[in-house]
């Protein structure tokens, strides 16, 4: 069997140590905020980068481009190994065709290897629970390509349920309009999101206050795991650095369901840019998103 490496992007926002513990290659974005640049493997520790967007700073991100992907594939090539690569959401940003465009550059010069770009459709921690159940597989001894078909397969089922505590950093970012963000804020109504099957940001209701909203990605599980009820033995929390709400969802899902295995991270600054802080996002196999 032919070997192969599982690369991502810090998109996934995984722990610092997973990519070098799991041997899984990872592009790094870099972010600007009050006029520097930030990039691996110097970026602001994730408390000080939420405080200053609490302070009234905005970090600018930029998506992956074909170069950027290149650089990070290539030594991989050069050391005879395939490459299987998951990418963010096509839905919301054009680095899945960034990575299609430098795999296809890459395969021109070197021909006897295999480059497989696979669309997430996924964003932060729901891209890395994607990566995370492909890591296991490979594990297990899943060939390359019956790797890819279980991920193209298997993607929709990675559901997304997740709320923000400030209207603005969405209605920066186009998300929301700008009466919603004020009327919102006014009224203290928190949004309460989901991605899409087309890989995109939706709203999916509002909740009266905050722990309301926390509440109602637990109930979004409760709606969405059906027949995942019995298998489902692993769920991923991000949040915009506010550990004791993402605990307090941690909680009500080990009540419900006895999940043992969870894995909580911040939601990094590319994502939390445009997310803010205050973030909490609930990951899991469902039957739809």
């Amino acid at each position: 069997m032919e070997q192969y490496i599982i690369t991502t992007d810090n998109n996934s926002d995984l722990p610092a140590d997973y990519y070098e513990k799991n041997q899984v290659g990872c592009c790094y974005l870099s972010y600007q905020m009050e006029g520097k640049s930030y990039g691996y493997p110097n970026f602001l520790p994730d408390h000080e980068f939420y405080e200053r967007m609490r302070n009234g700073s905005m970090p600018t991100t930029a998506q992956v481009n074909p170069e950027m992907a290149k650089n990070m594939m290539e030594p991989y090539l050069k050391q005879g190994k395939d490459i299987l690569h998951i990418a963010f959401s096509s839905g919301l940003s054009g680095t899945y065709q960034s990575c299609c465009t430098a795999a296809s550059e890459l395969l021109e010069e070197y021909p006897e290897r295999k480059i497989a770009v696979v669309d997430s459709l996924s964003a932060s921690l729901g891209q890395g629970y994607l990566v995370d159940q492909a890591v296991r597989r490979k594990a297990e001894g899943m060939s390359m390509p019956e790797l890819v078909k279980w991920l193209e397969e298997n993607r929709l089922h990675v559901v997304h349920a997740f709320t923000v505590n400030d209207l603005f950093h969405l209605y920066r970012g186009g998300r929301v309009s700008r009466a919603t963000a004020v009327v919102g804020s006014m009224l203290n109504i928190k949004p309460v999101l989901h991605v899409d099957d087309q890989g995109k940001l939706v709203s999916v209701g509002k909740a009266r206050g905050r722990r309301k909203s926390l509440s109602m990605l637990v109930e979004m599980m409760n709606e969405r795991i059906g027949a995942y009820r019995e298998t489902c033995d692993t769920i991923f929390i991000s949040h915009g650095d506010c550990l004791e709400d993402a605990r307090y969802v941690e909680q009500k899902v080990k009540q419900i369901y006895g999940i043992k295995t969870v894995l909580i991270n911040h939601v990094g600054a590319t994502i939390g840019a445009h997310s803010g802080p205050g973030t909490v996002a609930l990951f899991f196999m469902g039957e739809y998103r």
